[in-house]
């Protein structure tokens, strides 16, 4: 193929039952997007909200290497409409590359537009700066800091510990820069708190619920660091699970609550139900045992893949099937040096997967990869997973559901191609368009 947009109308051509939407947005995902400098935000002083960093940089540059975007921050997600594609609203995260085909730029009348290969292909809307981002905490912390939302404001992400106690080469995941991204933030002096105080959480949702009139915000997700040890005299489970209970107790019912920790044995995820956690995402990352073993080093000798999955199953008594989902990262299958050479092998070991735990009732969700540029498979693999790989794991997702008679998960607003706003990958955005079945 002489272009990306070759490539991209070839691959819509072949699968025309995977929305158009979709094939942009995974493209935009994998590979990234440049801005110009008339499309970066004033940061949290401006018009626009800025990118938050919530948990990994997903980005295809370090901070130093990003230019102006590393000083002005690109939006946090930009929305596609319209163009020769005439594509319906799309909502999809931020990744910043500035060597991408496409790339994020305002027209002559100040209009922001997408172009690939210098073409525009649709317009860009970006997410407005929110009302409860221009109040700080009482000791000075922004609300962005402390609990920053995604997916088109419908998401809280808690972050409540910024690193992962899987650390180094023998036990981090091969693709994750999340203690980098610590690092990182940390050398350019910006706020990146590593442990967030259960209070000054409780103090951002009252800011949140305070000024989120619309109630655009559903639910939140706790999240952060493997944790193999304890933090701050807490296990695990007691750690992420306290933050539950502390919002849960305050806010009753505001939101639906989710926590993405270690698959872990049913006592502890009984302790999560007990705390208040409604969805439940013991994250399997990869589904190969071999792949497993090599890319996630520190999960293979702590648990270790079959217990892992044992763990995830029995959970399900605990949450019922349908309020486990656990993620995977689609793309690492086929990542150098150990991952499969071929689409047709990547897509059927995922989708044995994808078929074992449907099986059971229970619904993974993915992540798009992100190659970040310091992590070993993302040094070794800049391009990342190939873009039919991403394209053909949509049809065999949807398609693996409709085997097993199962609908959208819950806690992931509404499916359907226009209507999604899950933005670190078109899984939802590929989905019927029905209305969801919330959390029980």
């Amino acid at each position: 193929m002489g272009s990306r947009t070759a490539l991209v109308e070839d691959l819509m051509e072949r699968f025309p039952h995977v929305p158009r939407e979709a094939v942009f947005k995974e493209d935009l995902l994998r590979g990234g997007v440049a801005f110009d400098p008339s499309a970066l935000s004033d940061n949290e002083s401006g018009e626009v909200k800025p990118k938050s960093y919530f948990i990994f940089s997903f980005d295809h540059g370090t901070l130093p290497e990003l230019g102006e975007a590393a000083l002005r921050r690109p939006p946090e997600e930009i929305i596609l409409t319209g163009g020769p594609y005439d594509l319906r609203r799309t909502v999809v995260s931020v990744r910043v590359n500035p060597s991408s085909p496409y790339r994020v730029a305002a027209n002559e009348e100040g209009v922001l537009g997408l172009y690939l290969d210098g073409r525009r292909i649709a317009d860009v809307g970006v997410p407005p700066m929110p009302e409860y981002y221009r109040h700080t905490l009482s000791n000075g912390k922004s609300v962005m800091e402390v609990a920053p939302t995604i997916q088109w404001g419908y998401l809280i992400y808690l972050t409540v510990f910024r690193v992962c106690q899987y650390f180094g080469a023998k036990e981090e995941c091969q693709y994750c820069d999340i203690n980098h991204n610590w690092r990182q933030h940390k050398a350019a002096g910006r706020p990146y708190t590593g442990v967030k105080d259960v209070e000054e959480v409780l103090e951002a949702l009252e800011i949140i619920d305070r000024y989120d009139t619309a109630k655009a915000s559903t639910a939140y997700t706790l999240t952060g660091g493997a944790i193999t040890k304890t933090v701050s005299g807490r296990d695990e489970a007691d750690f992420y699970g306290h933050y539950a209970k502390a919002i849960e107790e305050r806010f009753p019912g505001r939101w639906i609550g989710k926590v993405v920790a270690q698959a872990l044995p049913k006592d502890d995820v009984q302790r999560f139900k007990d705390y208040g956690v409604q969805i439940y995402h013991p994250n399997y990352e990869v589904w190969d045992e071999y792949l497993f073993k090599m890319y996630c080093p520190g999960k293979e000798r702590y648990v270790g893949r079959d217990e892992w999955h044992r763990r995830i199953l029995d959970s399900a008594e605990v949450f019922g099937a349908r309020n486990v989902i656990p993620n995977f990262v689609a793309g690492v299958e086929m990542a150098e040096p150990f991952g499969f050479k071929t689409v047709d092998e990547a897509i059927a070991s995922t989708t044995e997967g994808l078929r074992f735990f449907m099986s059971h009732g229970i619904t993974p969700r993915f992540t798009t990869w992100c190659p970040e540029p310091t992590t070993p498979l993302g040094k070794a693999n800049p391009q990342g997973a190939p873009l039919e790989y991403h394209i053909r794991l949509l049809q065999a997702y949807r398609q693996t559901m409709e085997d097993f008679g199962l609908s959208s998960p819950p806690g992931y607003g509404p499916p359907g191609p226009g209507r999604a706003v899950f933005s670190v990958s078109s899984f939802m955005d590929s989905l019927p368009a029905q209305e969801p079945v919330e959390a029980v």
